[in-house]
């Protein structure tokens, strides 16, 4: 099948809707460094992209780039990311587990006077310590209610992109509501209205080129952190790309392909300013999505259970891979267990930072096992807990063997085994769409979870599909997994998950979503938050106390009955 059929469209200068291509690309895998400066990173993330939604994995899309550029690189398919956006993000700025920053609920939504800790130093903060010149471009979602919140304070050199989660890929429109809408594209701290109108893909990935060809890569080491909106909803494309899969007959499928496509062309363009601008043989790329796919709107994770939203495989184990010519061992599929916690403390090693600058962090170092095929020093991955998702009605204390509530919303994985408590969210298997219309009323139609079950137990590593539930027959594995869920817990601080603020409706500024709080304010709103926390967990801490009262009583009535 040629690039042209697949919408990869020869460059036209004088078009809006093409960036440069070339067959440079064709060459990967030939280079050997020999570099004395620290690596050039180009970090790459795309938004809902499924497990089954790359040419590797999938039978319907082709993205002949990413499957060239993971051929000849290093392909993770023991790769853990979060379920939904925030989390992935501020995990990945920095190296914490979402209990350690308190954005373990949910996602930063635009009204909320919410952002990523000002306490935590971040990825981007610690490469300029290190000399990097340090760029993003793309979708934020790290909150931005005051000024100190947004990227260019958060370790950013500069920014072009939307702060809120989705936004219209023309207008950048982003609603909050469907009478609360607002611009969001800024460049810097300001309003980028000059780019209104122009398909946020293409946009993304002309603002990369123009970076690499205004750095001079033998002066300053660079990293650039490529947040692709896409393939987020809504779902919005040239229709070039959307063409050549019109024999696909379900329609959100037929438009989510065709934005697979544009990435994957943005991506190849990317590759090749690498290679002109001097970069390539002293680069990192990596590639990453956010969470899993949402069958709803054309993803598809199949043949993993669950999706976006869930901690079932399909929410949460990610898309990922390695391209570089410092890979030792090159052209492989790596089953070294990785979380995206660790690209910070292996990112900073990698840039020349000694280990007091990764210290405390929930991440590894991971680099020797990606690039030498070695042992993953990382055992353990806890998915999150979750105290303010909706219990569980079966769950209790006593389910949880007196030492874990399983009402409540968690999962860890620990070796092989893969423990999940609560409500993991919805969890059939979904095959990918192939009927012209796949309506939401449909939904009624699945297999629901077993009736009083709060707690379920997998072997991931014969498994991955989580097909047999082992939590009856291992009492005492789900006991050692619950017992970690335990100690993590005790080092969680307070949940930050404020209520929203009408001043920040883009109406009242000017139309658009930017800042509205200073600084005094969101001193005295912390502190009246931190009081209700402190209440909170006395609370809980008080309800699991009587619920484990009522058990043991219920048990010594039973024995002496």
């Amino acid at each position: 099948m040629s690039l042209l059929s697949l919408g990869y469209l020869a460059w036209d200068p004088n078009s809006p809707n093409q960036v440069e291509i070339d067959e440079g690309v064709e060459t990967f895998g030939d280079s050997s460094p020999s570099a004395a400066q620290p690596p050039h990173i180009i970090f790459i993330m795309t938004d809902d992209q499924g497990f089954n939604d790359i040419g590797y994995h999938s039978s319907d899309i082709k993205t002949p780039t990413l499957d060239k550029l993971a051929a000849y690189g290093v392909k993770l398919e023991n790769y853990y990311i979060q379920p939904i956006c925030t989390p992935s993000r501020s995990q990945f700025m920095t190296g914490r587990y979402q209990i350690h920053t308190g954005l373990q609920h949910s996602i930063i939504r635009p009204r909320q006077p919410n952002c990523l800790p000002l306490d935590q130093v971040t990825l981007p903060q610690r490469l300029q310590e290190l000399g990097y010149a340090t760029h993003m471009v793309g979708k934020w979602h790290l909150g931005f209610y005051k000024k100190e919140c947004l990227p260019t304070r958060r370790g950013f050199d500069t920014y072009l992109g939307s702060l809120t989660g989705s936004v219209n890929y023309y207008t950048y429109s982003s609603c909050d509501g469907p009478d609360l809408c607002g611009y969001d594209l800024h460049e810097g701290e300001t309003v980028a209205w000059r780019h209104k109108g122009k398909y946020s893909t293409h946009l993304y990935t002309r603002r990369v080129r123009k970076i690499l060809a205004n750095h001079d890569p033998k002066a300053q080491p660079l990293f650039i952190f490529l947040s692709f909106q896409a393939v987020h909803t809504p779902l919005q494309s040239p229709q070039e790309y959307i063409d050549p899969y019109k024999d696909l007959d379900n329609v959100a499928r037929r438009k989510y392909a065709g934005m697979v496509a544009a990435v994957d062309e943005a991506v190849r363009n990317i590759t090749y300013a690498l290679r002109k601008y001097g970069y390539y043989k002293n680069s990192v790329l990596i590639f990453s999505t956010d969470n899993g796919g949402q069958p709803l709107s054309g993803g598809n994770n199949w043949p993993l259970r669950g999706r976006k939203g869930t901690y079932w495989e399909g929410g949460i184990r990610g898309l990922g891979f390695v391209h570089s010519p410092l890979l030792r061992r090159r052209r492989r599929v790596s089953n070294a267990l990785v979380h995206i916690t660790d690209w910070y403390p292996t990112l900073v090693a990698l840039a020349g930072g000694n280990s007091s600058m990764t210290e405390g962090l929930d991440g590894f170092d991971v680099w020797e096992a990606i690039s030498e095929d070695k042992e993953s020093p990382r055992y353990e991955i806890l998915h999150n807990i979750d105290p303010l998702y909706n219990h569980a009605r079966s769950g209790s204390l006593q389910e949880g063997y007196g030492i874990w509530n399983t009402a409540i919303q968690a999962s860890i994985r620990v070796g092989d085994w893969k423990l999940l408590t609560g409500d993991p969210g919805y969890g059939d298997w979904i095959p990918p769409q192939i009927l012209p219309g796949f309506p939401n009323t449909w939904w009624s139609l699945e297999r629901h979870l077993e009736p009083k079950k709060s707690k379920w137990l997998f072997n991931i590593a014969t498994d991955p599909y989580e097909r047999r539930d082992y939590a009856d027959e291992r009492p005492d594995i789900v006991y050692e997994l619950l017992a970690r869920l335990a100690f993590y817990n005790r080092t969680a601080v307070p949940v930050r998950y404020p209520s929203e603020d009408p001043r920040a409706d883009p109406s009242l500024n000017g139309g658009v979503w930017l800042p509205w709080v200073e600084d005094e304010e969101d001193e005295e709103w912390y502190d009246s938050r931190q009081t209700e926390q402190s209440d909170w967990r006395r609370k809980l801490k008080l309800s699991q106390s009587m619920s484990l009262l009522k058990s043991l009583q219920s048990k010594l009535l039973s024995n002496w009955i």
